[in-house]
Protein backbone atom coordinates (compact mmCIF):
# COMPACT_ATOMS: atom_id res chain seq x y z
CA UNK A 1 0.00 0.00 0.00
CA UNK A 2 1.01 3.58 -0.73
CA UNK A 3 0.77 5.19 2.92
CA UNK A 4 3.20 3.17 4.35
CA UNK A 5 0.97 0.77 6.72
CA UNK A 6 2.06 -2.93 6.23
CA UNK A 7 0.19 -5.84 4.03
CA UNK A 8 -0.49 -8.75 5.99
CA UNK A 9 0.68 -12.11 4.12
CA UNK A 10 -0.04 -15.27 4.76
CA UNK A 11 3.19 -17.83 4.77
CA UNK A 12 4.49 -20.77 5.99
CA UNK A 13 6.21 -21.31 9.47
CA UNK A 14 9.66 -22.48 7.34
CA UNK A 15 9.16 -19.08 4.92
CA UNK A 16 12.69 -17.81 4.58
CA UNK A 17 11.41 -14.50 5.86
CA UNK A 18 9.23 -15.71 8.85
CA UNK A 19 12.78 -18.06 9.93
CA UNK A 20 14.90 -14.78 9.73
CA UNK A 21 12.43 -12.96 11.63
CA UNK A 22 11.89 -15.85 14.25
CA UNK A 23 15.94 -15.72 14.54
CA UNK A 24 16.41 -12.14 15.22
CA UNK A 25 13.65 -12.22 17.91
CA UNK A 26 15.47 -15.22 19.38
CA UNK A 27 18.48 -13.04 19.64
CA UNK A 28 16.63 -10.31 20.91
CA UNK A 29 14.90 -12.19 23.57
CA UNK A 30 18.02 -13.90 24.53
CA UNK A 31 19.74 -10.57 25.53
CA UNK A 32 16.91 -9.60 27.37
CA UNK A 33 15.87 -12.55 29.53
CA UNK A 34 19.85 -13.84 29.65
CA UNK A 35 20.25 -12.81 33.51
CA UNK A 36 16.86 -14.37 34.29
CA UNK A 37 16.88 -17.39 32.73
CA UNK A 38 20.41 -18.73 34.21
CA UNK A 39 18.80 -18.53 37.60
CA UNK A 40 16.65 -21.94 36.55
CA UNK A 41 18.21 -25.36 37.20
CA UNK A 42 19.15 -26.78 34.00
CA UNK A 43 16.42 -29.51 33.74
CA UNK A 44 13.88 -26.11 33.82
CA UNK A 45 16.10 -24.00 31.22
CA UNK A 46 15.87 -27.32 28.66
CA UNK A 47 12.07 -27.46 29.71
CA UNK A 48 11.58 -23.93 29.23
CA UNK A 49 13.56 -24.29 25.80
CA UNK A 50 11.47 -26.94 24.36
CA UNK A 51 8.42 -24.98 25.58
CA UNK A 52 9.69 -21.82 23.65
CA UNK A 53 10.39 -24.34 20.33
CA UNK A 54 7.80 -24.35 18.19
CA UNK A 55 6.42 -27.49 15.56
CA UNK A 56 6.35 -26.13 12.36
CA UNK A 57 3.37 -28.78 12.29
CA UNK A 58 1.57 -27.26 14.60
CA UNK A 59 1.00 -24.34 13.45
CA UNK A 60 -2.50 -23.42 11.62
CA UNK A 61 -1.67 -19.86 10.35
CA UNK A 62 1.65 -17.42 10.28
CA UNK A 63 1.38 -13.83 9.03
CA UNK A 64 3.91 -11.68 7.96
CA UNK A 65 3.76 -7.76 7.43
CA UNK A 66 5.34 -6.47 4.54
CA UNK A 67 6.45 -2.76 3.66
CA UNK A 68 7.06 -2.59 0.10
CA UNK A 69 9.36 -5.76 -0.16
CA UNK A 70 10.42 -5.89 3.15
CA UNK A 71 8.72 -8.28 5.48
CA UNK A 72 8.90 -6.01 8.91
CA UNK A 73 6.79 -8.24 11.80
CA UNK A 74 5.91 -12.07 12.46
CA UNK A 75 2.94 -14.28 13.97
CA UNK A 76 1.88 -17.46 14.26
CA UNK A 77 -1.25 -19.32 15.16
CA UNK A 78 -1.50 -22.67 16.75
CA UNK A 79 -4.04 -24.77 18.22
CA UNK A 80 -4.73 -24.67 22.49
CA UNK A 81 -6.09 -26.73 24.27
CA UNK A 82 -8.98 -29.17 22.89
CA UNK A 83 -11.90 -26.58 23.21
CA UNK A 84 -10.77 -24.90 19.51
CA UNK A 85 -8.85 -21.78 21.08
CA UNK A 86 -5.36 -20.66 19.61
CA UNK A 87 -2.43 -19.56 21.03
CA UNK A 88 -0.50 -16.35 19.58
CA UNK A 89 3.14 -17.48 18.40
CA UNK A 90 6.38 -15.61 17.90
CA UNK A 91 5.18 -11.96 17.87
CA UNK A 92 8.34 -9.40 16.18
CA UNK A 93 8.78 -6.36 14.73
CA UNK A 94 11.63 -5.63 13.21
CA UNK A 95 13.00 -2.89 15.52
CA UNK A 96 13.31 0.12 12.36
CA UNK A 97 9.81 -0.50 12.09
CA UNK A 98 8.25 -0.39 15.47
CA UNK A 99 5.79 2.32 16.79
CA UNK A 100 3.91 2.64 13.43
CA UNK A 101 1.17 0.45 14.55
CA UNK A 102 2.38 -2.69 12.84
CA UNK A 103 1.88 -5.22 15.64
CA UNK A 104 -1.84 -3.93 16.25
CA UNK A 105 -2.28 -4.45 12.72
CA UNK A 106 -0.87 -8.16 12.71
CA UNK A 107 -2.56 -8.82 16.38
CA UNK A 108 -5.93 -7.64 14.41
CA UNK A 109 -4.99 -10.20 11.41
CA UNK A 110 -4.90 -12.88 13.47
CA UNK A 111 -8.28 -12.35 15.69
CA UNK A 112 -9.89 -12.58 11.97
CA UNK A 113 -8.46 -15.38 10.98
CA UNK A 114 -8.95 -17.15 14.89
CA UNK A 115 -12.36 -15.90 13.61
CA UNK A 116 -12.56 -17.47 10.54
CA UNK A 117 -11.67 -20.74 12.35
CA UNK A 118 -14.48 -19.86 15.22
CA UNK A 119 -11.71 -20.13 17.71
CA UNK A 120 -13.62 -18.90 20.95
CA UNK A 121 -10.55 -17.14 22.66
CA UNK A 122 -6.60 -16.35 21.88
CA UNK A 123 -4.04 -16.98 24.28
CA UNK A 124 -0.53 -15.88 24.47
CA UNK A 125 2.39 -15.56 26.88
CA UNK A 126 4.88 -12.83 26.63
CA UNK A 127 7.69 -11.84 29.36
CA UNK A 128 7.53 -9.10 32.34
CA UNK A 129 10.17 -7.27 30.64
CA UNK A 130 8.76 -6.55 27.63
CA UNK A 131 6.33 -3.55 28.40
CA UNK A 132 5.74 -2.53 25.02
CA UNK A 133 4.12 -5.89 24.49
CA UNK A 134 2.16 -6.17 27.18
CA UNK A 135 1.05 -2.45 26.61
CA UNK A 136 -0.41 -3.78 23.31
CA UNK A 137 -1.94 -6.93 24.26
CA UNK A 138 -3.89 -4.83 27.23
CA UNK A 139 -4.81 -1.91 24.90
CA UNK A 140 -6.38 -4.94 22.76
CA UNK A 141 -8.45 -6.54 24.78
CA UNK A 142 -6.03 -9.39 26.54
CA UNK A 143 -6.82 -10.00 30.33
CA UNK A 144 -3.51 -11.49 32.30
CA UNK A 145 -4.77 -15.42 33.11
CA UNK A 146 -2.88 -17.23 35.26
CA UNK A 147 0.62 -18.89 33.27
CA UNK A 148 -0.51 -22.03 31.43
CA UNK A 149 1.93 -24.82 30.95
CA UNK A 150 4.73 -24.84 30.26
CA UNK A 151 5.03 -20.91 31.23
CA UNK A 152 4.23 -21.45 34.96
CA UNK A 153 7.53 -22.73 35.31
CA UNK A 154 8.61 -19.26 34.08
CA UNK A 155 8.76 -16.93 37.09
CA UNK A 156 8.59 -13.66 34.67
CA UNK A 157 6.29 -14.95 32.33
CA UNK A 158 2.56 -13.29 31.75
CA UNK A 159 0.05 -15.46 30.03
CA UNK A 160 -3.13 -13.61 28.45
CA UNK A 161 -6.54 -14.65 26.96
CA UNK A 162 -8.18 -12.70 24.56
CA UNK A 163 -12.49 -13.96 24.26
CA UNK A 164 -13.42 -13.39 20.87
CA UNK A 165 -17.02 -12.86 19.70
CA UNK A 166 -17.42 -15.25 16.65
CA UNK A 167 -18.90 -13.02 13.92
Amino acid sequence: STDGSAEMVSVGWLDPRAVALREAMEIEMGVIYAPSFGQYSRETQDLLTSAFAVDSSTIVATVLAVVGSASVAHAGLRPYGDGGSLEVKKVVVDPAHRGRGISRSLMFELERIARERNAPSLLLQTGDLQPAAISLYESLGYRLIPSYPPFHLLANARCYEKMLSVQ
